[in-house]
């Protein structure tokens, strides 16, 4: 067995630079939801380069891709992404806020790192495969839209994870280690209000002000938050103020609000009473609300049995080898950042660091809390249908924030591709060691299916317009 992991580590490590070339490809093409053609597109070139059959737009969604390889045996997929985010672009390698284009799109989640892994992990299984003649299908399922258009709960919702034993993925960051099943559930939804015009001097009573439906309702939604379970929360922006002249009574208004909670079933109820809330702000100010559900994920579920594996795998992997460059960089994005933040991430190791730690987040415990244990992830739904394991690794400096300019910085360096060819690694061996032993895939599955005995499910999309999303949130 032994010998057959270290092969998925040279399989891993012979693709190392084809792999950060794609990494930083989809670096310079970013892309946000549902809009990200040339990313996917190199995501499908190099899949026809390793020889995978290719599916195209899965589901429905343009930018959802597939490789596959195998005809009999179990299942696994390997997920990945590479959407990016709204005004995040910033230059490589520079370790000051410097746009490379004002306003544009930029990776500050690292997913240009997150898709070339997870692509570079399934190869080498893929090519473990052929050399071994065992029985087992590896897929892998680029995912659009996970940042805002929570793609994947659609992609549940279409069937496509139906045949699929096990589900495994990764995250960039600035810690390596086992991704604990920690996230928040959530809905998104548009809350559209509808009133009447008037001149706001000469016949103001004859106006009905959808801009003041949308005031009122932020304030009761305000007030609501003593009433809510412990660790939900919710947030708004005003995506329709109603136009920009002040002496006229604004007839249209609209609010959208993202609705979390640490259980899917506990984000129902607490979208209902917003929902009521809006509608008692338009009985107040004789308006009319449609409310239009455009997207949501329910939280993670973990699986005791393959974050067993996955922390054995993780624990045997040399990791990545930070240099003098590597180091130096570190210092300078260190120097961005508040202090607090560094010191925190050091603290939360819980121990004092080795040397080196202070630059480069090593092997955690997974019970410690990162800035991504208390977001939402689509892939929290696909857990609900599958039995899912994740690792992180560190591709930035210890301190850094996702969804940050830094992290964009951070996304072509050298180090981000050591962290990504050390997840790739882990992903790839995990992999392996599910098809040498079923019975280990057998166990996940029994656990996964009696969390869902005594866990109704219902798909926070279900009932949701994606071409209407796709619009909105394209």
């Amino acid at each position: 067995m032994a010998s057959e992991l270290n092969l998925a580590s040279e399989l891993v490590e012979k693709r190392r630079e084809r792999y950060a070339a794609l990494s930083d490809r989809v670096w310079g093409t970013p892309e946000t939801n549902f809009r990200e053609t040339a990313s996917a597109g190199a995501h499908i070139d190099m899949l026809r380069e390793e020889g995978f059959s290719i599916g195209l737009q899965l589901g429905g969604l343009d930018t959802a891709v597939s490789g596959a390889f195998g005809t009999k045996g179990p299942v696994i997929a390997i997920l990945g992404e590479f959407d990016a985010l709204p005004q995040l672009s910033q230059e490589a390698g520079l370790a000051e806020c410097r746009p490379l284009v004002q306003g544009a799109n930029g990776h500050g989640c690292g997913h240009n790192l997150l898709g070339a892994g997870a692509l570079m992990a399934a190869a080498a299984v893929k090519e473990w495969l052929s050399l071994s003649h065992s029985p087992g299908r590896i897929r892998y399922i680029g995912c659009p839209a996970e940042e805002a258009g929570s793609a994947k709960s659609f992609m549940v919702r279409e069937g496509l994870f139906d045949d699929v034993d096990v589900a495994i993925c990764w995250h960039p960051g600035a810690v390596s280690g086992l991704f604990a099943p920690t996230s928040l559930a959530c809905i998104n939804a548009d809350f559209h209000f509808k009133g009447q015009a008037a001149h706001a001097a000469a016949s103001p009573h004859l106006g009905r002000s959808a801009l003041d439906a949308v005031e009122l309702m932020n304030v009761g939604a305000n007030y609501l938050r003593e009433h809510v379970p412990p660790g939900a929360k919710f947030h708004y922006a005003i995506v329709d103020a109603g136009g920009m002249a002040p002496n006229t009574i604004p007839a249209n208004a609209c609010v959208r609000y993202m609705i979390r909670s640490p259980r899917l079933n506990d984000v129902w109820p607490l979208f209902e009473r917003i929902s009521d809330i809006a509608r008692g702000a338009a009985m107040m100010t004789g308006t009319s609300v449609e409310i239009v559900r455009l997207a949501g994920c329910a939280e993670l579920v973990g699986n005791r049995v393959l974050e067993l594996l996955m922390g054995q795998v993780l624990e045997r992997l040399d990791p990545p080898t930070f240099d003098e460059a590597d180091q130096t960089f570190a210092r300078a994005i260190q120097a961005t950042l508040q202090p607090n933040q560094i010191t925190n991430a050091i603290a939360r190791l819980r121990e004092a660091p080795p040397d080196g730690m202070a630059l480069w987040g090593g092997l955690m415990d997974p019970s410690v809390e990162s800035d991504l244990a208390m977001t939402s992830t689509d892939v929290g739904t696909v857990s609900w249908v599958v039995p899912v394991v994740q690792c992180r690794a560190a591709t930035a400096a210890l301190g850094t924030l996702v969804h940050t300019w830094q992290m964009t910085a951070q996304g072509k360096s050298p180090a981000a591709h050591k962290g990504m060819t050390f997840a790739a690694k882990a992903m790839a061996e995990l992999a392996i060691a599910l098809f040498r032993d079923p019975a280990i895939i057998k166990a996940a599955k029994v656990e996964h299916d009696a969390f869902r005995k005594s866990n109704p499910f219902r798909n926070p999309v279900a009932g949701v317009d994606i071409d209407l999303v796709r619009q909105v949130v394209g």
